[in-house]
Order: C-alpha cells, then sequence, then structure tokens
C-alpha cells in the first residue's frame, strides 16, 4: 500500500516511480554545530553542504521527506528569479539586478551537477515555453527575450509567434510566447531522495516524524524542542516554507501557503501531438497553469490552486477541466493520478531569506521557483556558515514586506486578493 503524505493530498505519480527511503525519528536530546528544521530542497541541499565541509548537523523534519512541495511539485526549473530580470531592473536598479539574475543562473548549473555528481537521476529535459493567453500580454514577452540577450548576456529565449507556438504546443489555445532552450524540467522527487542519500553519505543526522515545537535562541546557542528531545546548536535554519505554520511568527507573517494540485494522465503515446519536443510550460495567468509530459509519456498537469488550507474532494475533475481547455482531444483522458501541496508565496514573488533571531536564519517564500532556487538557497547557508554571507545577503535585502492584516486578517486578505487576480484571468 503506497504512503499517503499527513499534509498534502493525494498520492503523486512521482511516489509510484521512486523508491523513498525511510529514515529514523529522534531519539533523545543531543548537541550539534547546526540544526536545521525542514527535510525538503532547502534544509536537505543545507546538511549536504554543511555535512561535506565536517559540519555537525542535524536535521529535523516533522514528516518525511517529499510530503511537502519539495517532493510534490511541477519539476520546472525556470530561468533567473520568480520576477523577471527586468522587473527587478526596475526595483533595484541594473548591478542589483544582474547581480540577482546571475546567482539563479549558477543555481541552475549547480543543480544540473549536483546530479551528476552524486548519480542522481532527475529525469532532467530541455526546453521550456511560457506562453500567453491575452493579446496585450504579446508585446512584453517579445521585449523580455530581447532584454535577456542584449541586457542580461542570457542568449537562450527567443519569442514565438502564434504558429511556432501552436506547433510546439500541439494547440492552438495561445497567442504566442517564448522558448527557453537554456532551462528545462526534472523528476522533484528524484532529486529530494538523492539529495537525501547524499547527506545521510557526508554524515548529517537525518530524522523523519520529529516535529518540532518550539525554537528559542539566548545566550549564544539555539534550543530546538520536539517530543522526543531537544537540539542544542550554536546556529539554526529554518527551512519549511509553507509548512511552518505559527512556530516562528516573522516567517509566518512573511510567507504564505497557498494549495496547488497536478494530475498525470495516461501515457499518451509516442504518437500524440502533445508536447511533441518534450518541453515544459508555463503561462500567463496569475494563478498560473503548468505542464510537461513524463519520461513514460504521461501528461503532468498542474493549475488549480486553493487559497485554503481545505483540500479539494475531487482534484481529477478540475485538472481534467482545465486539460480539455487547452487540448480539446484530451476532454476524457484517464488521470492515474491526482495530488496537491502547499507553495509558500511572498508579496512580490520573491524569496524570503532573513535573520529572525539571533543565530536563527529562515528561509522560503521561493512563490513557485523553489525546484531552482531553494536547492542552491541551502549551498548559500552553508557558505554563511564557513563565513561567507555576501552572496545569502543578496537574497537576505531583498524588499519583501509581511502581508497585511495580522495573524487574524493575513489569511483572509489573501484570499480575497488571489481570488480577485483569479477572476482578472478569465476576463
Amino acid at each position: 500500500m503506497l504512503y499517503q503524505s499527513p499534509i498534502s493530498p493525494g498520492i503523486s505519480w512521482y511516489e509510484t516511480t521512486t523508491d523513498r527511503i525511510e529514515y529514523p525519528a529522534l531519539d533523545g536530546s543531543r548537541n550539534a554545530d547546526v540544526v536545521i528544521i525542514g527535510g525538503g530542497f532547502t534544509g536537505l541541499s543545507a546538511a549536504v553542504h554543511l555535512a561535506s565541509a565536517g559540519v555537525d548537523v542535524v536535521l529535523l523534519e516533522a514528516w518525511r521527506f517529499g510530503d511537502g512541495a519539495s517532493g510534490r511539485n511541477g519539476g520546472q526549473l525556470g530561468t533567473g528569479q520568480r520576477a523577471w530580470a527586468e522587473e527587478l531592473e526596475t526595483q533595484y536598479g541594473f548591478t542589483r539586478a544582474k547581480a540577482l539574475f546571475d546567482l539563479a543562473e549558477e543555481a541552475k548549473s549547480h543543480l544540473l551537477q549536483f546530479a551528476a555528481t552524486h548519480k542522481i537521476d532527475i529525469e532532467y529535459v530541455p526546453g521550456q515555453m511560457s506562453v500567453v493567453h491575452k493579446k496585450r500580454y504579446l508585446k512584453d514577452y517579445r521585449l523580455h527575450a530581447e532584454l535577456m540577450a542584449e541586457r542580461f548576456g542570457y542568449p537562450h529565449i527567443h519569442y514565438m509567434d502564434a504558429a511556432e507556438t501552436a506547433e510546439r504546443l500541439g494547440s492552438t489555445r495561445y497567442l504566442g510566447g517564448v522558448y527557453d532552450k537554456g532551462t528545462g524540467h526534472i523528476q522533484p522527487m528524484k532529486l529530494l531522495v538523492g539529495t537525501a542519500r547524499a547527506a545521510a553519505r557526508a554524515g548529517a543526522h537525518l530524522y523523519e516524524n520529529s516535529k518540532v515545537t518550539g525554537i528559542k535562541s539566548e545566550n549564544g546557542r539555539v534550543t530546538v524542542t520536539t517530543p522526543f528531545g531537544n537540539v542544542i546548536a550554536a546556529k539554526c535554519l529554518i527551512a519549511v516554507n509553507a509548512y511552518g505554520g505559527n512556530l516562528e511568527p516573522i516567517s509566518a507573517s512573511h510567507v504564505m501557503p497557498i494549495r496547488s494540485f497536478i494530475g498525470a494522465t495516461v501515457p499518451l503515446g509516442p504518437d500524440s501531438p502533445v508536447l511533441p519536443g518534450g518541453e515544459s510550460v508555463d503561462d500567463s495567468r496569475f494563478v498560473v497553469r503548468y505542464f510537461r509530459r513524463s519520461r513514460d509519456g504521461r501528461l503532468l498537469f498542474g493549475g488549480r490552486e486553493a487559497y485554503t488550507a481545505d483540500n479539494p474532494l475531487d482534484i481529477s475533475t478540475h485538472i481534467r477541466r482545465q486539460i480539455a481547455e487547452i487540448y480539446p482531444a484530451l476532454a476524457d483522458v484517464e488521470i492515474t493520478q491526482a495530488w496537491g501541496g502547499s507553495v509558500g508565496i511572498t508579496l512580490p514573488r520573491q524569496p524570503f531569506v532573513r535573520e529572525v533571531m539571533p543565530n536563527v536564519i529562515s528561509a522560503g517564500g521561493y512563490s513557485g521557483h523553489g525546484v531552482l532556487l531553494s536547492n542552491f538557497v541551502g549551498k548559500l547557508y552553508a557558505e554563511t556558515i564557513a563565513g561567507n554571507r555576501d552572496r545569502l545577503k543578496l537574497l537576505e535585502e531583498l524588499k519583501v514586506p509581511a502581508f497585511p492584516g495580522g495573524r487574524t486578517f493575513r489569511a483572509p486578505l489573501l484570499f480575497l486578493a488571489l481570488s480577485w487576480y483569479a477572476l482578472m484571468d478569465r476576463i
């Protein structure tokens, strides 16, 4: 019987094709140099790099590695930050925007090299399309392709007209877009499981089913409490992203969870016109739709979002309806797996990285761009522990305000705002 995550609905297709290792729960108190809270991409990546440098590191995961977004997402890498480089230039100036873009590009190459070094079969497929559902967006996408080459030194993106878009998609639903040959998509659960293996081999102490109930920083030490014992360390990384609840109030006010859902169809066969080149796709909606083909030819389609903690009773029906809008011939396609998870977002869709109490850094809020960024943030945290905080500072200094409304009203206000944007997608 397949394992059902207690925090995320449905059993993902990734889980049916990945051998997951079980790790023990914490059993008794202990000391460490660094304690990490959260066993997703950020936490496990930090554990690998810290342990490889000889740091005594303990990682605590409340459930199992992969139960959250790191093991259940759409698998798309993307390019740059979540916000386009020209948008960041408007806010921060060219020098800072270029540095942030270059950092994300290094994150991309690091992820692929990390997988190769540790022999992790992440099923990487190159190519990604960002496609337009409203005519008024076409000018921005054309300009974006030009700016990437001319201003930010990234020549791998070109603008697609309607004809090229239809040919590459196998659908006439979209009006144009950009094609990025410098990025691609992966099987995220395999990356997560492989990263955990690498961390364990490096000497990191990994514990699942070890929920943290409190954090206290005083007298130069951090104490992390669990029902099974305490961990006392010099430094702490909070890497829970959308799954922190009210564990730490500053992170909770800056990173909010939204539910996202994905369905996997039966294999479509080699003659299917759907995505004949195997690329991944995201579209221009605020409530973005994202899809790709798996190694065995399934369509993995994500798009429906929910802005509360409630889980829908039937994920498949809604996902199939969205598939049919783009591929009418698949209106009755069988969906073999349907699942969801929580994505951590911030108001400006920029990562939240901040020292939230002495010797405690929190990282998350990747806003749908976490496959690319979160793994690298783990590496940057390890650099910080080694004495070089300059690169992590690029993210720490981003202008990420708290969500308005305080603890009582921020979730309802977010629901209203995101529902409004979802309505605008349809107008």
